[in-house]
């Protein structure tokens, strides 16, 4: 985008006067004497009614997708006939329709006006697919079903950051996406909770089988509150149909201020063009493959009841004793994601949890203890405190326009989830129970994920002097007085 257009687009998005009635009804709470209340009220109506929503179904999002390693415990792969290769198959085909479908779904919610439609069609699909799992008669249906599972789940993740990013500034994006994230780390909890319950009182209920039954509740869950989420999601700040004209036009203002310049796309922006710019990036494709290795030292979250079930309790007691670990590492995601706003730091708040997993893995290599294997877990879970800032990290560190971030997060995300589909086969059951090798491999991932967040901080400082360049010409004041103001133009590092 031309400085020419980036004056036009906040010219006439930020600093228009109005000329009409209802124009200026419609700037009454961008007033010095309104607005900061006004501002309060918004975000609080966000946080009351965007967030809970998509928190609502990315719990159920993750608790749907791994649905498969409950199941497991209660003779799906003995009902089916699957051996151990067929599993980890089963698992990783998810990610061959997740991974390439989240690029074109992020194009597509860029360019649509109405997502309140489009992610609440998505969740209905994948929930209605994760219910007909539960029909699935051996090892060509399971698979089938897992990989149209995976198509529409792609629109949620990178959607949901990218629908925050159109909503919430810089500041308020971390701790909101971690609540988010966070909701996939407690989805684990009463993904084993819920299942705790169903498997041990469902089996032989109309004479199916208890894992049945599984998929078919959580599915039918999830297609109720998909219904729901139409009535309850926002589109954006400039169509939104419960919030009046006036607030409207707050949340677009607020969100160009806090850029420099407006959170619009021009003409020529278009979705391909987006993709063009994210892709000639050269921050993407190490966010990309940072993410990717990252997946793959978190891996064992797809084998979190195998790997619990490992110090020798019953299958009740071993889906209890997995939700703990991700109540722990919630509250920390949380707490982490708090700070890292707070401070404006993304570095050490991505790669310290990691390197808590590290030292998850080598207590695991180390004893068979029950204790010292159950503290491992703790430390694995709480891993993902760190990826949960990575999409925000993402969203913080590439440019606008929005059609270009909407690119970059899918890619980034997408390609991320190629370690997803990896670790299906790295968590081999003929590793268990101590899965060394397993553990071995995670921390090689982890280590080298965090070589690449050292190249990735490297470039970001190089970026923050051309956005400084950028911002100080759109105020039409030298690089030098930018700099020494510097407010309005910290970057996130």
């Amino acid at each position: 985008m031309s400085l020419n257009e980036k004056d036009k687009i906040l010219v006439a998005h930020v600093e228009r006067r109005p000329s009409t009635t209802a124009s200026l009804e419609d700037g009454e709470l961008l007033a010095l004497d309104v607005r900061a209340t006004a501002e309060r009220k918004l975000v609080r109506t966000l946080d009351w009614r965007l967030l809970p929503t998509i928190v609502l179904i990315f719990i159920m999002n993750y608790i749907d997708r791994t649905a498969v390693t409950s199941a497991r415990l209660k003779g799906l792969e003995q009902d089916l006939g699957l051996t151990d290769i067929q599993y980890s198959t089963v698992l990783a085909v998810l990610y061959v329709s997740y991974v390439p479908a989240q690029i074109p779904s992020n194009m597509i919610l860029n360019h649509i006006t109405r997502p309140s439609y489009y992610v609440p069609l998505c969740v209905m699909l994948w929930g209605l697919t994760s219910a007909l799992t539960g029909v699935a008669k051996n090892y060509a249906g399971i698979l089938a079903a897992r990989i149209f599972v995976g198509l529409p789940e792609a629109a949620f993740y990178p959607g949901a950051i990218y629908l925050l990013s159109r909503w919430y500034t810089r500041k308020e994006l971390a701790f909101r996406s971690a609540i988010l994230y966070g909701s996939l780390l407690i989805s684990n909890a009463f993904g084993s909770l819920m299942a705790a319950g169903i498997l041990s009182r469902m089996e032989g209920k109309m004479g199916i089988r208890a894992w049945r039954w599984l998929f078919y509740i959580e599915g039918a869950i999830t297609v109720a509150i998909g219904i729901l989420a139409i009535f309850l999601l926002p589109d954006y700040p400039h169509n939104t149909r419960w919030l009046t004209p006036a607030q409207r036009r707050l949340a677009q203002v607020r969100l160009a201020e806090d850029a420099g310049e407006a959170d619009e796309d021009v003409s020529t922006d278009s979705a391909m063009k987006g993709l063009i710019m994210a892709l000639k990036d050269p921050k993407v494709p190490i966010f990309a493959v940072m993410t990717c290795s990252q997946l793959l030292g978190l891996g064992f979250v797809n084998f979190f009841p195998t790997i619990a079930g490992t110090l020798g309790f019953s299958t009740t007691v071993t889906l209890l004793l997995a939700a703990p670990p991700w109540i722990v590492a919630t509250v920390i995601c949380c707490i982490n994601a708090w700070n890292a706003d707070r401070t404006g730091e993304r570095f050490f708040h991505i790669c310290v949890p990691w390197w808590g997993v590290i030292i998850g893995y080598i207590i695991g290599v180390s004893t068979f203890s029950v204790g010292g294997r159950y503290v491992a877990m703790f430390l694995m879970a709480c891993g993902y405190c760190g990826f949960a800032l990575t999409a925000v990290w993402v969203s913080n560190a590439v440019p606008r326009p929005p059609a270009k971030r909407a690119a970059a997060i899918a890619i980034v995300n997408g390609f991320g989830n190629l370690g997803n589909l990896i670790s299906s086969y790295v968590w081999k059951a003929e590793w268990g129970p101590d899965y060394h090798p397993s553990m071995y491999i995670g921390i090689a991932a982890l280590g080298f994920a965090t070589r690449l967040e050292c190249e990735e901080l490297d470039n970001l400082h190089g970026a923050e002097r051309e956005r400084i360049e950028d911002a100080a010409k759109l105020k039409g004041i030298s690089f030098e007085e930018a700099l020494r103001r510097k407010k309005g133009f910290r970057y996130l590092y």
